[in-house]
């Protein structure tokens, strides 16, 4: 379908819509809309943000709404209060038409009386973070008997924030009459397992295979030693001199550090971490949308509800343990109809982790060399020179000419100019003449890492054979394609067997099963606990017998 006339919406939200600027439907928009219009079943959107999602989702539910009826007819739940304050802004936007259709959005981190003013007068629809909602429903402001549609959206964020209790607490006060559109832009097996519990003969859309990131996004890697990680950041960003992006960490310390660094040479940058108060994020966050800032330095728990468009680069300062994790920050850039390029600063121990994410995003990442510090000057100079290309003269700047053309008649055009380019231009050049070719010194480091690493290979090898006497290995019946990776092996094992100091080793991911060694005197604790706790169900663990 090509317009959002064929799509069954009405006059009234056809009207909004246009107004808007939309013109045509994205592919989610074109699949779901009509769906949800014509059918009654459940379903499950695989889909990033910045596909559309939401609109797929919030025109149908308003053309669905009865305005006469003063009751909770449509419930939204979103990990954070940023993408819950977007969802109902933008609903808010595509109902101009719909007179008498209430939108309320509640969440954590503002005055709880203010928003229990605003369900004096019930809302049709609501939206909400998991926490509030529920302390709303405990103080009985809030009822949840007459939903008729119920929508996750980003569910895999919610559960990676912990709300899988939440979720199911509010899955329980619905009833069982209505409707579920769960949105996720990834489907580990939490997210299957609440599709299997909760939805009915549910239907899946997708946009681009499952865990795969937007086609438009350019994917490089760029190979650094852990010293020169800053340097090597800094040398992205003054090639990128046009660049709104996003810069990864791993921590909030290493946020904060990384921030300031750049804070401090001179870029346009600020952080975004859990130790900013919730006025402080606001006013970092909305600095940013309206780009007054050019570079945000984040965490991925604070970056999370952050829907900013037209970003050109995602960079991983450090790369993600995990591909859910990489698909959702390189999915913050190339959003509908446009570009993005996202780079990972890695070592060269972590190409293998490359070769990984390629294999399960099914992208192909291409290296990316180090720009010399005089190929950045060039870089930066056309830059300066465009934007002044670009410059519309002020005509109340014309009566200050002949005063400046007096001070200038004895320099010749080309000595004016460079002049006028090196007030902008010395700070690039004094950090870049004497600048060491950092491609050169990285390389030869990565050969001298690749020639230890086969030798420290060689004595891990023979360390487990000497253990393997001790140990035992274990089998699990979740694998890659349920969305396991190790990280989220071990956070399985430490959940279930509630032991952190158990020794696991030697990890083994295959397409359906995982695989790890213990110690022998550990195993009937660990096949114990994973089938008594209920954090294991539906897992099923045995030991591996003979050869693998």
């Amino acid at each position: 379908m090509n317009t959002f006339e064929e799509l069954g919406l009405n006059s009234q939200i056809l009207e909004s819509i246009k107004k808007i600027g939309f013109e045509q439907p994205s592919p989610i928009q074109s699949e779901v809309i009509p769906f949800l219009l014509n059918e009654t079943g459940d379903m499950v959107g695989l889909a990033q943000t910045g596909t559309g999602k939401t609109a797929a989702f919030a025109l149908p539910m308003l053309q669905l709404t009865d305005s006469s009826k003063h009751e909770t007819q449509g419930l939204i739940l979103a990990p954070t209060r940023e993408l819950c304050v977007q969802i109902a802004t933008e609903m808010g936007r595509y109902s101009t038409g719909l007179p008498g259709i209430k939108i309320v959005a509640v969440y954590g981190g503002e005055d709880i009386r203010k928003q229990l003013r605003q369900l004096d007068d019930t809302p049709q629809i609501l939206v909400a973070t998991p926490g509030r909602l529920l302390d709303l429903i405990k103080r009985k402001k809030v009822s949840l008997a007459n939903v008729d549609t119920f929508v996750l959206d980003e569910a895999d964020e919610m559960l990676n924030m912990g709300f899988l209790d939440d979720i199911t607490a509010i899955f329980e006060q619905t009833p069982p009459t209505r409707r579920c559109l769960l949105f996720s832009a990834t489907m580990p097996a939490e997210i299957a397992d609440i599709a299997k519990t909760y939805l009915k003969e549910w239907k899946e859309f997708s946009v681009g295979k499952r865990g795969e990131s937007a086609k438009n996004i350019e994917h490089l890697y760029v190979l650094t030693k852990p010293a020169l990680r800053y340097d090597v950041l800094k040398r992205i960003l003054d090639y990128n001199p046009d660049i709104y992006g996003i810069v990864f960490c791993r921590t909030r310390q290493e946020t904060k550090d990384v921030a300031e660094k750049l804070m401090a040479d001179g870029y346009n940058a600020d952080a975004l971490h859990g130790d900013l108060s919730q006025a402080q994020r606001d006013m970092v966050m909305n600095k940013f949308r309206i780009k007054n800032l050019q570079i945000l330095v984040a965490t991925d728990v604070a970056a999370r509800g952050l829907d900013v468009n037209d970003l050109t680069h995602v960079i991983h300062y450090n790369l993600p343990d995990d591909k859910e994790t990489y698909t959702h920050r390189s999915g913050r850039t190339g959003r509908i109809n446009k570009s993005g390029i996202s780079i990972a600063i890695i070592t060269a121990r972590e190409k293998v982790a490359i070769k990984r994410l390629e294999k399960s995003t099914n992208k192909t990442f291409k290296e990316m060399e180090i720009p010399s510090g005089m190929i950045i000057c060039q870089k930066q100079i056309i830059h300066l020179v465009n934007k002044m290309m670009d410059v519309q003269p002020d005509e109340k700047m014309r009566k200050f000419l002949p005063d400046v053309m007096e001070m200038l008649k004895d320099m010749d055009k080309e000595e004016v100019i460079s002049r006028f380019i090196s007030v902008e231009f010395n700070r690039f050049l004094d950090y870049y003449k004497d600048a060491p070719d950092l491609g050169a010194a990285i390389r030869k480091s990565v050969r001298e890492e690749e020639a230890e690493g086969g030798s420290r290979k060689k004595s891990r090898r023979e360390m487990r054979q000497a253990d393997k006497g001790d140990s035992v290995r274990l089998k699990i019946n979740r694998g890659r394609h349920d969305g396991m990776e190790p990280r989220k092996l071990l956070g399985l094992i430490n959940d279930v067997v509630k032991d952190r100091g158990l020794p696991v080793d030697n990890i083994d991911i295959s397409p359906k099963f995982s695989f790890f060694d213990i110690k022998k005197s550990q195993v009937g604790k660990v096949i114990r606990c994973f089938e008594s706790s209920p954090r294991a169900r539906g897992i099923v663990i045995s030991e591996v017998k003979g050869r693998r």
